[in-house]
């Protein structure tokens, strides 16, 4: 199962992708698995020597206990100490910032594919919506009528 964040993309323009491990719960991990989680609105913000996913809403697993088990609490991803660095280097040397991207398993494993990216202008939004219309458009046109 592969949750994506699809505004993301449409948002900021993606420079590098990382994959990271993410410390979830066990009911957290068989909703995810599921396909019972949402990435819209989420970011992932590095304090001190740690990054954190933020204001990702996991939905609680029907057969675990609900008690005070909050969606949208903050996670810790796990990364290399040295991929830390970089990304906190490039962070603050330049106007990017970091975006969840996509859950995704990996063996029993559940993965988090963040990307360093930088925000689009509103031009640059419309620009690529039109360019999508006329791709589809096109694709309609053409859709019978090559072999």
């Amino acid at each position: 199962m592969k949750i994506f964040n699809k505004k993301a993309t449409f948002e900021y323009e993606i420079i590098e992708r990382i994959e990271a491990g993410v410390s979830l719960t066990g009911a957290e991990v068989k909703s995810v698995k599921g396909g019972h989680a949402q990435l819209t609105g989420a970011f992932v913000r590095i304090i001190g020597s740690e990054a954190y996913l933020v204001n990702a809403q996991i939905f609680p697993y029907i057969y675990a206990r609900p008690d005070g088990y909050d969606p949208k609490r903050t996670r810790k991803l796990l990364l290399h100490k040295s991929e830390l660095i970089r990304l906190k280097s490039k962070i603050d040397g330049a106007n990017l910032t970091l975006v969840p991207l996509s859950w995704y398993t990996r063996g029993p494993l559940v993965k988090l594919e963040i990307g360093l990216a930088r925000g689009k202008k509103q031009y640059e939004k419309r620009e690529a919506k039109r360019k999508e219309d006329q791709k589809i458009e096109l694709e309609r046109e053409f859709r019978g009528k090559v072999k």
